[in-house]
């Protein structure tokens, strides 16, 4: 386990990369030093060939309490209020969710307790989540006039637009069960049982072919921003290389042969 203290990194033998929030002191608040560490991992787990699968899970009892106030209210000392400031950490946040997005490799949520903000943000950026039933998720911006802006655009890409803006509107705690009906979340578990869920699941995706799993994901966010017809085009393209693809003819072969495929994840 490699340990540069609020990000802890730890790949395990089927090529599992768990990387934990670990300033629990501060509820894993997105401060600058950690949305600086979670775009570095993100971006370094995407070209690291050994890992197939991030679970980004969290030590203590907040998963991520969005956004460092005390670090924000510092930047109103400068000249202009905080503008330049407050734009650069937005920015900062913006790229770390993207850079969830855009890795290559699937990435589970694993949360406990509470997901606020940009914690609730964080949670929706990742490709599949796990929770304890016991963690709850909010967008509580509105309780000290402050939108939720940027968390709203994970959010409502993750559930309707009703039910994200009655967590944006109202700003209440979402229980993980109501995420789960809702589609924030895949599913809600025990807490004795959350980090055996999500490793099961991480488990069986690590299984299958890297290059197939990243075809698949960047595929997947690309179509969605797409009209109908385009999205079928550009898919249909997406089929065309991934059959011509090594894995696919191996895949396919030892689906009919009745065999076990050797991934050579090209």
């Amino acid at each position: 386990m490699q340990d540069n203290y609020i990000l802890l990194r730890d790949l395990d033998d089927d090529g599992i990369l768990r990387l934990t929030l670990n300033d629990a002191g501060r509820r894993n608040a997105l401060s600058e030093a950690m949305l600086a560490a979670l775009a570095q991992a993100f971006a370094e787990a995407g070209e690291n060939p050994q890992v197939r699968v991030v679970v980004l899970a969290a030590n203590g009892p907040a998963f991520c309490a969005g956004h460092d106030l005390k670090e924000m209210t510092a930047g109103r000392a400068a000249a202009d209020g905080g503008q330049a400031y407050f734009a650069e950490v937005m920015a900062m946040c913006s790229a770390t969710m993207q850079a969830i997005v855009n890795c290559p490799k699937p990435v589970i949520a694993e949360v406990t307790g509470i997901a606020t903000a940009a914690g609730c943000q964080l949670v929706a950026s990742c490709d599949l989540a796990v929770a304890a039933d016991t963690a709850q998720f909010s967008t509580p911006g509105v309780h000290i006039g402050l939108f939720c802006s940027t968390p709203m655009v994970a959010l409502s890409r993750n559930v309707s637009s009703k039910h994200a803006m009655e967590m944006l509107l109202t700003g209440g705690m979402t229980p993980a069960r109501r995420a789960e009906e809702i589609g924030l979340i895949n599913r809600a578990v025990p807490p004795a049982e959350l980090q055996e869920a999500a490793m099961e699941m991480a488990r069986k995706i690590a299984s299958k072919s890297v290059m197939t799993l990243a075809t698949g994901k960047r595929a997947f966010y690309a179509q969605r921003e797409m009209p109908l017809a385009d999205a079928y085009n550009y898919a249909s393209g997406v089929m065309v290389d991934n059959m011509l693809a090594r894995d696919a003819e191996e895949g396919i072969g030892a689906f009919l042969e009745k065999r076990s495929p050797q991934w050579q994840d090209q």
